[in-house]
């Protein structure tokens, strides 16, 4: 749900439409839903939408080198701002490849709507072997998004935009796509009033919410968890609130870094898979989960135990009781279901015993030692040096990568919500246009934690980087190969390797190639200076980090990170 400083520039008012071309109107409704820009490949199938995006001016697009990289950026850009993220693609093999895209977008809920093309109307369907035609386009794009609507007359178009916008950005964010024939696209038509109405938040029940005040008022080991909900619908203010309120530690998933600053003395950091916070999660009486579907990364959440009370709070009613019973179940949005708890738990002091606190707060401690430990005093230095060169708006995205999965996520504190991401689906590849979309959505100082594998799955997008001068740095980890396979064979296989060694190309000049600055460093004390520059420079750069000449990683990607530094 949209809040505060992110609502749109409509609410509720009527867009005036004159008579105009299909693309014209898709122009129109996009303004009025406060979309500043689309990412996208051009394509004859949706040339007549990006010439009225031309003339009109109010929105600008930007060419992407890949339609899978279109849809990343738009997802990149939603996420970073909560606002709804646009991406327009062609028809047939344009959708195709969008789906990659869209797959991710999906599992993230993030609110991306998808904007194709389609053979001219009196041909849908038909299977005549039009140029680019996908007869059952459709139910591709509906194996991921929650609506789909394919527009069959001039008339359509805005209602078609404005339902399916509106539908993404309402409850549990998921991507949305309108097919428009060409030919649609170019009609002309005196188009009606189109009425945007703002999207309502999901409101929790009364009693639901005076059930979770009154568990929590008698708790004395309350225990607060949250998810890519609390940062995603607005609600890191309410979260953070109540923590101090109820005195309580806090937990995180990767997804809901951001909730709560992780520098914060009740901050516990997104450990929730650690086995060493499981003596936490099976103490507190009263555990208050915000946001999450206890999904991320197999079945580590699923195997939680809750020996106490369970608070579920969630937008989606699909989730409530679906991994875990919960005690109290909660439908509601997280912002306004939090503020009502707020409300209702009235003022007062911390409940939570401050032995338990210190318990839980040491096994952070605990956790973060055996990572320094197991990462070795060079990346750490680096992440370290990422950390305190970024301000604190400043965004970090991560690729699929045991940069992401080990160092990022142990090594690297997120001190504001919106300020990190990663591929949820734990794809490779969508890191580079996911911060496309972020930097460009926000302007701010950007940087990429991206594998050598993972960076040439999207490699053409740096020719993106440069032709919008992002403020992106892109920090290429290179081991010359899939890190986390060879990890995974040395633990699995016996140390048989096989698939995962790659040649690898000169970075660094395939950078400066492409028109960014860029610096191959071999030292963690190297980088730091690099990065400074690189980021001081407001540019697009790339640094390629020559991990083969730095001090080895000791730890896998164990959810104990005391155990896995034992390992290869």
């Amino acid at each position: 749900m949209i809040a505060g400083d992110e609502i749109p520039s409509w609410s509720g008012a009527e867009v005036v439409m004159a008579q105009q071309t299909g693309g014209q109107a898709v122009v129109e409704v996009l303004t009025a839903l406060g979309v500043e820009r689309v990412f996208g490949v051009a394509s004859v199938h949706n040339l007549a939408i990006a010439d009225a995006i031309s003339r009109d001016g109010r929105i600008t697009w930007h060419p992407t080198r890949h339609e899978q990289g279109a849809v990343h950026a738009a997802d990149g850009a939603a996420r970073a701002t909560g606002r709804l993220g646009v991406a327009v693609v062609s028809t047939g093999p344009g959708t195709a490849n969008a789906m990659g895209g869209i797959y991710e977008a999906a599992f993230a809920s993030s609110r991306v709507l998808v904007l194709t093309g389609q053979v001219d109307a009196p041909l849908l369907g038909r299977g005549d072997g039009a140029l680019h035609e996908a007869d059952r386009q459709a139910d591709m794009l509906r194996s991921l998004c929650r609506r789909v609507w394919t527009v069959r007359t001039r008339a359509e178009v805005p209602d078609a935009v404005a339902s399916v916008a509106i539908d993404i950005l309402t409850g549990r964010p998921k991507p949305g796509a309108v097919e428009i024939p060409f030919d649609l696209q170019m009609a002309v038509h005196d188009d009606p009033t189109v009425e945007l109405r703002r999207p309502e938040p999901q409101r929790p029940a009364p009693d639901a919410i005076v059930a979770v005040a009154e568990l929590l008022r008698g708790a004395q080991r309350p225990l607060v968890l949250g998810g890519g909900g609390v940062p995603g619908g607005g609600a890191a203010t309410e979260f953070t609130a109540l923590a101090e309120r109820l005195g309580a530690p806090v937990l995180t998933t990767a997804e809901g870094r951001g909730a709560i600053r992780e520098d914060h003395p009740l901050s516990l950091g997104p450990n929730i898979e650690q086995a060493a916070m499981a003596q936490t999660i099976e103490q507190a009486d009263v555990v208050l989960a915000v946001g999450t579907r206890f999904q991320q990364a197999g079945p580590s959440q699923q195997n939680l135990h809750f020996p106490g009370r369970l608070v579920h709070i969630d937008a989606d009613p699909t989730v409530l009781d679906r991994i875990h019973r919960t005690d109290v179940a909660v439908l509601g949005d997280a912002q306004v279901s939090l503020s009502a708890l707020l409300e209702a738990l009235g003022p007062g002091g911390p409940i939570a015993q401050e032995g338990f606190v210190a318990d839980a707060v040491a096994a952070r401690g605990a956790i973060e030692a055996a990572s320094r430990e197991g990462v070795g005093p060079d990346v750490g230095h680096i992440m370290d040096a990422i950390r305190s060169v970024l301000p604190d708006d400043g965004l970090v995205v991560k690729d699929a990568t045991i940069a992401a999965y080990v160092w990022g996520n142990r090594c690297m504190p997120v001190l504001e919500a919106r300020t990190t991401m990663r591929p949820t689906a734990n794809g490779i590849g969508p890191g580079l246009p996911l911060a496309i979309g972020a930097a460009a959505a926000t302007g701010r100082p950007t940087v990429l934690i991206n594998g050598d594998g993972g960076l040439m799955l999207s490699i053409g997008e740096l020719a993106t980087v440069v032709e919008l001068q992002l403020p992106l740095v892109v920090c290429v980890f290179n081991d010359r190969g899939y890190g986390v396979l060879r990890w995974l064979q040395d633990v699995t296989y016996g140390g048989r390797q096989s698939a995962v060694d790659l040649a690898t190309p000169d970075f660094a000049g395939v950078g400066r190639a492409m028109g960014l600055e860029a610096q191959t460093v071999t030292s963690a004390h190297d980088f730091e200076a690099i990065f400074q520059t690189a980021v001081d420079s407001g540019r697009p750069w790339l640094i390629d980090v020559d991990l083969t000449a730095m001090s080895p990683m000791r730890m896998g990607i164990s959810a104990d990170p005391a155990a896995a530094a034992d390992r290869p």
